[in-house]
């Protein structure tokens, strides 16, 4: 009997011991990770901001496929949530938007259901713009509990550690997934129409015939024509359009006007590099764009491709010209930007010529 009894005590001691022990250990954990993306900040905030996109990258869902979502109401911005219940572990969820700040950061709290009880913490993210590109931070903090502490006490790994690769494993994933939607776009033959004119203001440059070296000459006239007109206090009729003036495919330059239209002729300062001049009208061949600039030379090419295969000609006397429907500081994803490209045609000789005999 007293065999029992000392083993009694000893387990007790044992149990005790091991309480103090599991109690003395510093709950506080934090874990984080940050990428750097190659996409518009607006567009990383609005992807993190709908839970609905979560199941595209989420990382858990690659850990447990057959996870069940449950979705309410409001799924974007404070007071946004969602719950899921775990099929391949017993461990069910749920997520809530606390805080918002739009482009900078979102804080959330996510609340496990575990055999042991509930478990819950903070989660953090930060959207930081750094050269057209956006520094992601997404982590979690919180305190685990006793029962929590003895259970992370039998494993190999600390909280934090078993977190990194989860954030990792997810940011790879997001930048995958909007990368791939970016890289979206469409070529479409409008085909024959005709183009009413219009006045415009306008800046003219020469550049490299490429769409790196146009864009950045464009990044610095457009908004130059803007801030003039709106000095001017001179109405905007119209989407801004690139006119291109000059076209030498031996040296691989072009002379363009950076253009923004106006409803009636104005008359500008004599010192005043902006000036005014009038877009005709013309039939054209009209081909549209919808997604990123990058894609204008195949837009271009199709058009050249198409315009080969018809009675038409371009007509020399008129300028090709683009128009950006779409203003990029609206819309951040490049997929949905929309540029309609002008070609002035012209029936070919032998096609007048054709229709002529025809009549008679």
């Amino acid at each position: 009997m007293k065999i029992f009894k000392y083993l009694f005590f000893l387990i007790l001691i044992v149990i005790i011991g091991g309480s103090i022990y599991v109690a003395t250990i510093d709950g506080e954990y934090q874990a984080e990770e940050t990428m750097v993306m190659n996409v518009p900040v607006t567009m990383v905030f609005n992807e993190v901001n709908e839970y609905r996109t979560w199941e595209d990258w989420g990382p858990w869902k690659e850990e447990d496929p057959k996870m069940i979502i449950n979705y309410p109401e409001n799924t974007s911005g404070e007071g946004a949530s969602y719950s899921w219940k775990g099929d391949k572990e017993p461990m069910d969820g749920s997520m809530k938007t606390l805080k918002v700040i739009p482009n900078k950061s979102i804080d959330q709290e996510i609340t496990f259901e575990t055999p042991i009880g509930n478990s819950t913490s903070d989660v953090y993210w930060k959207f930081e713009p750094v050269e057209n590109k956006t520094k992601v931070t997404w982590g979690m903090k919180g305190e685990q509990g006793f029962f929590e502490k003895l259970f992370m006490a039998f494993e190999e790994e600390s909280m934090s550690e078993m977190l990194h690769p989860m954030f990792e494993s997810g940011l790879n994933n997001l930048n995958d997934v909007l990368t791939e939607k970016m890289k979206k776009y469409s070529i479409n033959i409008d085909g024959v129409t005709e183009y009413g004119g219009t006045y415009y203001m306008y800046l003219t440059t020469a550049s490299k015939n490429n769409p790196k070296a146009l864009s950045a000459k464009m990044e610095q006239l457009f908004p130059t024509v803007a801030n003039f007109m709106s000095e001017m206090d001179i109405e905007m009729s119209g989407q801004p359009m690139t006119i291109y003036n000059q076209i030498n495919e031996e040296n691989n330059t072009v002379i363009f006007s950076c253009a923004i239209p106006t409803p009636t002729e104005m008359a500008t300062p004599p010192t005043s590099d902006v000036l005014c001049d009038y877009n005709p009208k013309t039939t054209a061949l009209k081909v549209t764009l919808k997604g990123d600039y990058s894609n204008l030379p195949e837009a271009w090419e199709k058009a050249e491709s198409y315009l080969q295969k018809t009675d038409f000609e371009k007509n020399t006397e008129i300028a090709p010209f683009e128009i950006y429907v779409t203003d990029p500081g609206l819309e951040p994803n490049p997929a949905n930007w929309e540029t309609e490209i002008y070609i002035p045609i012209q029936r070919k000789e032998n096609a007048l010529l054709t229709a002529e005999n025809e009549s008679i």
